[in-house]
């Protein structure tokens, strides 16, 4: 029979520190089931959904179908919990971004943004209706936050409006980048309240009225995700449809410092997957009349994507290890996306060298990655934004405008 270390060794060689033998028997068993159903049902077809703008929503499904996020075996000892452990979280990441980008951020808009917001913001009649359908996928869920006009200065400049009228809320206003947003059966939006002028959030249910969603079209990045353009005219939402815990952005801003973390696990899968893609092609290209893998220049590059890897996964531990001792703070948060995106574009674009001529292909998988990690450099905060987050905590001085 086979250790739990020996095979996390097997899982991620690329784990030079063994930050997986954190994992339990039962979180490294559900990390191969979730390999199994990657490699067996949307290997085959992924690149030509990314090349087609499309997600393969029923070969994810045999993904889903393993119990990524309600497996009893996530729950050994911590029955009752409605999340598995934070360490498995970010190894689930390591898998699915380390496969995929796309897929990768199809679960962070699910179980990561709209879950998170079911469990911070409602109250245990909304979180008893819509978590477990959430967490067996039963429900796709969503997150409107981002708007036309505003990304990172949405605190400030959010328009999407909500105005109370009897037991009802009319939502007007737009959304834009919301991913899964055509095909979402739980779709939390934010708004501003026009009475007190605070944030508030509304779940829109699949077919309300008066909501529309496109897919935004001609995206060089993440193209297998259906990021979706939201028009909202005169939307009504029951008033047992808000979540009555979030009341301001200061609300809005626990669900961050947990996404942004998770947003930093998409970076260290995507940064692994490239360096692992560019070793198998080195090792089988010849020029020459030798391996490439032989040359001292390309053994550079591998080494440096290697530190790159081994260092993102620290991180992601760590935060990890902090959020599960319930030690999240945005600078955290910010630092580890921050520190992993930029070493994910490095480590993309070296895995991208050593393949050369054809590393611009989708047949080494390293262009997917490569296009892929633009959006993730991007999404969750800016690197500057980051930046400036982690810089106000030095300074005492914030330098956003």
């Amino acid at each position: 029979m086979v250790s739990k270390n020996d095979l996390v060794k097997e899982l991620y060689p690329e784990d030079l520190y063994g930050y997986a033998e954190g994992l339990t028997d039962g979180e490294v068993e559900v990390l191969q089931e979730v390999r199994e159903a990657l490699e067996t049902h949307v290997r085959p077809v992924i690149t030509d959904y990314w090349e087609k703008a499309d997600f393969p929503f029923a070969e994810f499904k045999k993904v889903t179908d393993v119990g990524i996020m309600n497996n009893p075996k996530l729950y050994v000892g911590r029955e009752g919990e409605r999340k598995p452990r934070e360490l498995y979280t970010a190894f689930l990441y390591l898998e699915l971004a380390r496969f995929d980008a796309s897929i990768a951020t199809f679960y962070t808009v699910h179980g990561g943004l709209c879950y998170n917001t079911i469990l911070l913001g409602g109250n245990e009649r909304q979180i008893e209706e819509f978590a477990p359908k959430l967490a067996s996928f039963e429900w796709q869920g969503c997150f409107g936050l981002t708007e036309p006009d505003h990304g990172s200065d949405i605190a400030g400049g959010l328009a999407t409006s909500a105005r109370r009228e009897g037991n009802n809320w009319i939502l007007n206003g737009e959304k834009r980048w919301i991913g899964g947003a055509d095909t979402a059966d739980v779709i939390p939006i934010f708004a501003r309240d026009v009475e007190d002028n605070r944030i508030k959030c509304f779940i829109v249910r699949k077919g309300a009225e008066g909501y529309s969603a496109d897919p935004i079209p001609h995206k060089g990045s993440l193209r297998a995700i259906r990021n979706g353009h939201i028009v909202m005219k005169d939307v009504v939402v029951p008033e047992a449809d808000r979540l009555e815990n979030i009341n301001g952005f200061r609300d809005v801003s626990r669900i961050l410092v947990r996404t942004r973390a998770d947003v930093a696990h998409i970076a260290m899968g995507i940064s692994a997957g490239a360096f692992v893609a560019a070793l198998k092609y080195v090792k089988q290209r010849e020029q020459f009349g030798k391996s490439i893998a032989s040359f001292q220049l390309v053994q550079e590059k591998l080494s440096r994507m290697q530190a790159n890897v081994v260092a993102n996964i620290g991180y992601s531990v760590r935060i990890a290890q902090l959020q599960e001792e319930g030690r999240e703070l945005m600078l955290n948060s910010a630092l580890a996306k921050m520190h992993n995106s930029l070493n994910m574009r490095e480590t993309v674009a070296l895995a991208r060298e050593v393949c050369g001529g054809n590393g611009i292909t989708l047949e080494t998988d390293v262009m997917r990655f490569f296009a892929d990690a633009e959006a993730i450099y991007t999404y969750e905060g800016t690197h500057e934004v980051n930046a400036l987050i982690v810089s106000r905590e030095l300074t005492g001085i914030g330098a956003f405008v």
